[in-house]
């Protein structure tokens, strides 16, 4: 029988950690919430406020509802009240050194029946894993943003992830009210490993000068149904995350298919990282977001 999970920290306050904390808070889990500074957390925390707010506002549910998930997270700048979670999900930035000092750091304070999830978009989970006392109660937990919209949870075996650690994370998304679906543990999974090369190609697509950024956006909405065209969509993600998810392709599948388009590094390179920036593909200075190309 899997473990019935409670009692669950979280890693990161970001876009990604703090969507993570909301649905676990609104799933009446206990949540313990840690970022490196208090600004972060404040930040976090005041997010997961407006966002269950403005669930409420909508009728999903109810204000004694939003009361009671604010009550059930704890911020801390440790790790300290991780020593009795039933589960981590580490949702740092998607940078594998980052990933693997955490996972050691974390290690030597968790007790040994804790499962440890990271919620990385690209990153072997066998090799991550390997970085843990535990690789057998490590797996991949890899939620869409935005998290509380998005109802897809991928579910990632490494190589020596045991049964029951795989049916306590699956029970839990479905307790999270998410699907999960299993991938493999190939670089960038199975969302990623198809929708980053097609933003990485309509980068090309603007690098060479067949289509503005306002014209390639507008086809693929108009022309694909997409709600949103892949140059938004790579402001939204972060081209930062985008460049690295590339290069996680790149590197893993060694195809030149999955190069990273120079004008995306370049973006990268000159701090011009999307949404999170102020400026990407679009300049998000004024009232709307206006095309930078």
């Amino acid at each position: 029988m899997a473990t019935k999970i409670q009692k669950i920290g979280v890693i990161g306050a970001g876009q990604m950690g703090n969507g993570i904390a909301h649905v676990c808070a609104i799933a009446g889990k206990d949540v313990f919430l840690s970022d490196l500074s208090q600004e972060q957390l404040d930040n976090g925390f005041a997010t997961i406020q407006k966002n269950l707010d403005r669930q409420a506002r909508k009728g999903r549910i109810t204000e004694k509802q939003v009361s009671d998930a604010m009550g059930r997270i704890k911020l801390n700048t440790t790790y300290d009240d991780f020593t009795d979670c039933d589960i981590i999900i580490e949702a740092a930035s998607e940078n594998e050194d980052v990933k693997k000092e955490i996972i050691k750091q974390v290690c030597e304070i968790i007790p040994p029946h804790t499962i440890f999830a990271s919620n990385t978009s690209s990153i072997s989970i066998t090799r991550l894993g390997a970085q843990s006392d535990r690789p057998g109660k490590f797996v991949g937990m890899h939620f869409m943003n935005p998290v509380p919209m998005m109802a897809l949870v991928e579910l990632i075996r490494g190589i020596a992830t045991d049964e029951p650690t795989y049916s306590a994370v699956r029970e839990l998304t479905l307790e999270l009210n998410k699907k999960p679906v299993n991938a493999e543990d190939f670089p960038a999974f199975i969302v990623n490993r198809i929708l980053l090369p097609m933003i990485n190609e309509a980068v090309y697509t603007l690098y060479e000068g067949v289509g503005s950024v306002e014209a390639i956006d507008s086809a693929m909405r108009m022309g694909a149904n997409h709600p949103m065209g892949p140059l938004q969509l790579a402001d939204f993600i972060g081209l930062d995350t985008c460049l690295a998810i590339m290069h996680v392709l790149h590197d893993g599948l060694a195809d030149t298919k999955y190069r990273p388009c120079p004008l995306l590094v370049k973006y990268v390179e000159a701090g011009w990282l999307g949404q999170k920036s102020g400026r990407g593909f679009y300049d998000y200075s004024g009232e709307t977001p206006v095309p930078t190309r």
